[in-house]
């Protein structure tokens, strides 16, 4: 230990400037003495040594990026071995920003397979234009994926889901008669979003259960569920309440109360859409998008482009378009990358008798090709 004396009171880097960061400084006001104590760093293993290091495994592109639980989707995935190579599907809900994407998807070794899709912006063409991302849009949405999937298989006469929609729990194969066909069955697939009691994406798998698919689920996922002193309550009109937006309902006439301007700033777009379809209410409105949604669940076709190109030169390479001019670039076939190249050894040899015919030309083609060269020797060497 060093021990050092003062009269006035002074830091220790005052007393002594020497001072290492592992250096410890004790001060004793009362004395007036200060005392420092080195510590020493104990004895450290180098744990990431090179053979560490040399068998460093890095982890999948889409785990670094955060994207994919691949634990989950190994669970997901796996097929029962006695099922040999029948697909197992996947209900897969996916939300941004602006709208929800449901997907019926199936793994194979070349990659997964989309087999049938739908988006809440696909709900603008049944009348609804607000609210995309909520609930009840959600709901919509996955009950707009199971009813366009069963119209593909042809299978939506047989399972008809549920018309009537109540909020209740409903299974497709516990309340419905099994026909033929069983009923398409799928499992679900929220990616890396938590799976909380009331979450969204469970509208979702509500919708997609209610359109007459076969998803594995329980009642305690969804709005309306609570345990109190170890008693499960589900309030079904509360989750009704979540499926036709009456909660949004509930707070746009309280505003309306409150401040009307703020309501007509606020909920612009949600009185434009009711206008639109000529209802009196959010429960009327989706009741409307559900009824139009179950009638023509189809995907419209994309009408295909008739315009025909217009071509500026023989090779038909530059099109000309409304706003200028491109170039694509069309592959060659053997017989027209030789014409090509006759073309040019017959423009070569139509300058090489040129230059006989004038020698001075030629004089002049042949010094300019000496200095050429000379220029590009110098460009190697220096």
């Amino acid at each position: 230990y060093s021990v050092f004396f003062f009269f006035k009171q002074k830091t220790a880097y005052e007393m002594q400037r020497g001072l290492v960061g592992s250096e410890m400084c004790i001060r004793d006001r009362y004395m007036g003495i200060i005392v420092l104590k080195r510590k020493r760093m104990p004895f450290v293993k180098v744990v990431k040594s090179k053979a560490y290091f040399k068998r460093y495994e890095v982890k999948y592109r889409r785990r670094r990026e955060a994207k994919t639980d691949y634990q989950q989707r190994r669970r997901l995935i796996v097929q029962d071995k006695y099922k040999y190579a029948s697909p197992k599907y996947r209900f897969v809900v996916r939300k941004t920003n602006a709208k929800f994407i449901c997907q019926i998807v199936a793994a194979t070794i070349q990659g997964d397979k989309t087999i049938c899709s739908a988006s809440s912006n696909e709900l603008k063409t049944y009348g609804l234009t607000a609210g995309l991302t909520n609930y009840a849009g959600a709901y919509c949405t996955g009950l707009l994926c199971a009813r366009r999937l069963l119209t593909n298989l042809k299978m939506n006469e047989m399972y008809k889901g549920q018309e009537q929609v109540t909020g209740a729990y409903f299974d497709v194969l516990k309340q419905a008669t099994v026909k033929d066909r069983r009923p398409f069955k799928a499992y679900l697939d929220v990616g890396l979003t938590r799976t909380t009691i009331g979450n969204r994406v469970f509208g979702a798998l509500k919708g997609a259960c209610d359109g007459g698919l076969c998803i594995p689920h329980s009642k305690n996922i969804f709005p309306g569920y609570k345990k109190e002193e170890k008693k499960e309550i589900f309030d079904v009109e509360k989750h009704r309440q979540h499926i036709f937006g009456l909660h949004v309902q509930e707070y746009m006439d309280l505003l309306k109360g409150e401040n009307a301007e703020k309501y007509g700033r606020q909920f612009s777009v949600w009185l434009k859409c009711i206008k639109d379809n000529k209802v009196d209410s959010l429960e009327d409105l989706y009741k409307k998008v559900h009824a139009a949604i179950r009638a023509n669940p189809v995907r419209p076709k994309k009408e295909k482009k008739t315009e025909k190109q217009t071509y500026v030169d023989e090779a038909k390479c530059v099109i000309k378009t409304k706003k200028g001019n491109y170039r694509r670039d069309i592959k060659l076939t053997n017989a027209q990358r030789k014409a090509k190249v006759q073309e040019k050894i017959t423009g070569v040899l139509k300058q090489i008798e040129a230059m006989k015919t004038a020698p001075a030309q030629a004089h002049n083609f042949i010094s300019y090709l000496n200095t050429a060269k000379k220029k590009k020797k110098k460009k190697k060497y220096s």
